[in-house]
């Protein structure tokens, strides 16, 4: 299946106390180039995600970028039984002056030193397990990220399948060019050699073996049928899918040269127009392959 280059792709998950999501998106490159953005506490993560993006895209620049929020948690009260003891012994031994409540519980407790309040730590074997379900979430996004990739590549494969048609008829209208029949050519020839016949020092012997050479190298059945043959080989490369951009640019780039030949040795307006509309066609034809993987 032809895939695009571009894409995009969100996708969310938890696992108390954590919320995370995953951004995806891939646009065109000559490569394959892979950039992750990571929080702090999650890069170990990065080279399975890496090896994970690398196994299922071939060729553009990808970016995944993860967001974690953590939920506020209930902080955790500890007591300093052991000062609290302590304190309470040294005022039981205490005399209280005149007029002196005893010190009460809650009084203690306001000390500093007596009561802490302390955020919870995060347990290492959940951490482990919420990493996992990161990854997880990472390659559900991934897949839905190569499903609108594809989705993308079936359109571009319909318009590229429709520009082949279009080159393939225009190479078939030049193949039937009247211009290029034995007779239209023959009087061509036979209108130049009447022109110049009538010059002093004219040798109709020499005239006639450079008009000749002229007829020889002006004939387009070699580029007619390379435009044919590369047509063909592009068809089968879409049909048969795959990373095949790099060498549909290839098949690209000769159709164009066998385009820009077969202008360079028309010697005819109708013929010349033909070649201009294959050089127009081939070059939307490579702008769209530009997108393909």
């Amino acid at each position: 299946m032809i895939e695009s280059m571009t894409g995009f792709a969100r996708m969310a998950g938890d696992l108390a106390p954590f919320r995370w999501a995953w951004e995806l998106k891939s646009v065109n490159a000559k490569g394959l180039d892979i950039r992750l953005r990571l929080p702090a506490g999650f890069d170990a993560i990065e080279p399975e995600a890496r090896a994970l993006l690398g196994h299922k895209v071939l060729r553009g620049t990808c970016y995944a970028s993860l967001t974690v929020q953590r939920d506020a948690t209930a902080p955790e009260i500890r007591v300093n039984r052991a000062a609290l003891e302590a304190l309470v012994a040294a005022l039981a031994e205490m005399p209280l002056p005149k007029g002196v409540q005893p010190a009460s519980l809650d009084g203690l407790l306001s000390l500093r030193g007596i009561v802490e309040t302390v955020e919870r730590g995060e347990d290492e074997a959940h951490l482990a397990h919420v990493r996992t379900a990161v990854l997880a979430t990472f390659a559900a996004a991934l897949e839905a990220l190569i499903g609108m990739r594809q989705c993308e590549g079936q359109a571009l494969a319909a318009i590229l399948n429709a520009r082949l048609d279009r080159i393939a008829a225009l190479t078939a209208a030049a193949e039937e060019c009247p211009a290029r029949k034995p007779d239209a050519i023959r009087a061509r020839l036979a209108q130049s050699i009447s022109a110049l016949a009538g010059h002093a020092g004219f040798d109709p012997n020499r005239l006639h073996q450079e008009a000749l050479i002229l007829a020889a190298k002006a004939d387009i059945r070699e580029e007619l049928d390379r435009l044919a043959t590369h047509v063909a080989a592009a068809r089968d490369l879409l049909g048969k899918g795959g990373a095949v951009g790099r060498k549909l640019d290839f098949l690209a780039q000769e159709l164009a040269r066998e385009s820009n030949t077969l202008c360079a040795k028309s010697n005819d307006a109708s013929l010349t127009g033909l070649g201009l509309e294959l050089r127009v066609e081939i070059e939307q034809f490579r702008e769209q392959i530009q997108n393909i993987e």
